[in-house]
């Protein structure tokens, strides 16, 4: 199936809510794997996958994403505030721009703190590990409730763990990969999330899927 922008957005948007959204977008090879032989992504899904990543982010308010992936996606400033996760404050300096925000612990090094609030916003909240309920409230405070999450894989697994993950977006390309690529989610304990399927569009070989956390 060939589909448009305007039709991408319809199967993708947003339900109401007055709380932050937490939406994740991953694709992956048909065998599992996160990243293709180059240890990337972004070269995985095609144009399907990239059109509907171009359509998640004009719907998202903030995408928040780790540094590390941010670095090794080659992330720069974007049209959508990029909310970058890092507990050591390592920050790819092509992102440490004006409209940045930087998400971290209250733990992490103060003099780094004090030195990126000179450029960007620093949200540091929680004793040694990240507050993410302090977090989303923040993010709520500003508007951005439609939260799209990039990855990576640690940073999903750390908000599937803590149940804040309400939809996952995922392409699965057709390609088989083997090899030592993770997941789209790790962490220190497995846990059961029920998911329910929104949809599933062929887009030629391009699997595009979406499924919505299950409510009791």
């Amino acid at each position: 199936m060939d589909l448009d922008d305007a039709e991408i957005a319809r199967l993708y948007a947003y339900p109401e809510s007055e709380r932050p959204w937490i939406r994740t977008n991953f694709v992956t090879t048909i065998d599992g794997a996160a990243h293709g032989s180059d240890g990337v992504s972004g070269t995985l899904g095609g144009d399907a996958d990239k059109r509907v990543f171009d359509v998640l982010r004009s719907l998202a308010d903030v995408v928040l994403v780790g540094a590390g992936t941010a670095r090794d996606e080659g992330y720069g400033p974007a049209d959508v505030p990029i909310a970058l996760v890092s507990r050591s404050l390592d920050v790819p300096d092509r992102l440490v721009v004006p409209g940045t925000v930087v998400i971290t612990s209250a733990h992490a090094p103060a003099g780094r703190i004090a030195e990126l609030r000179a450029t960007v916003d620093v949200i540091a909240v929680g004793e040694g590990s990240i507050d993410w309920p302090a977090v989303l409230d923040e993010l709520s405070s500003r508007g951005w409730n439609h939260v799209l999450c990039e990855g990576g894989p640690s940073l999903h697994g750390e908000l599937i763990g803590l149940d804040l993950v309400d939809e996952i977006c995922l392409t699965v390309a057709p390609v088989l990969a083997a090899g030592p690529a993770p997941r789209i989610a790790h962490g220190d304990a497995g846990v059961d999330r029920p998911m329910t399927l929104g949809h599933a569009v062929a887009a030629r070989d391009v699997l595009l899927t979406r499924w919505v956390r299950t409510r009791a």
